[in-house]
């Protein structure tokens, strides 16, 4: 197994900076996550408390100390404003796999963002973290984030029925996965 660098890895691209997850960033990601598009199509609560932002930002910035995910804020690197996040949401090291979540605030939908962002965690998962299988999922209806997932080399693997409950439902998952050498749409 490589060793894998104990620093924290900050991630940038042309419009991006990637940056661990700040105990400071609990009211801009509560307002982010506030906003009811951006939990429509997915297994967040809509409108969560501050408090329950601050616990999950505490969570997240745990998880790559811990060996067991790595988080990221997603910044604009213009404004140094809060856009997103985007997350290793686990990884199991021993068979070099992991899965991936993000949101992203609407103002910067439909730009290439969440694009932009996905590929530089899928460059960092499959480089530095060594892993070969990155896994994903969606709610049926969200086909902006099954776009997003495709560019970034994703394949639609099946529908995984009332795989998962929550906000009152059983949800079907949308599963989507890439291995390292699969290549990057256009």
């Amino acid at each position: 197994m490589s060793s894998i660098d104990p620093a924290f890895p900050i991630l940038t691209t042309a419009r991006l900076t990637l940056r661990a997850v700040r105990s400071d960033d609990a009211a801009p990601f509560h307002a982010l996550m506030s906003i009811t598009d951006t939990t429509r199509y997915s297994n967040w609560p809509d409108l969560p408390s501050l408090d329950d932002i601050a616990k999950t930002i505490e969570r997240m910035s745990g998880t790559f100390a811990a060996g067991t995910g790595c988080c990221w804020i997603i910044e604009d690197r213009r404004t140094a404003d809060l856009v997103g996040s985007i997350r290793l949401n686990w990884i199991d090291r021993e068979w070099k796999r992991g899965g991936i979540g993000y949101e992203l605030h609407p103002t910067y939908w439909r730009q290439g963002v969440a694009t932009e962002a996905l590929r530089a965690v899928v460059a960092c998962s499959h480089g530095a973290f060594d892993l070969n299988r990155l896994e994903a999922w969606t709610l049926p209806g969200n086909g902006a984030s099954d776009r997003v997932l495709e560019k970034a080399g994703f394949r639609f693997e099946g529908v995984r029925r009332e795989n998962a409950w929550f906000k009152g439902a059983f949800h079907d998952f949308r599963a989507f996965a890439r291995l390292r050498g699969d290549a990057l749409e256009g």
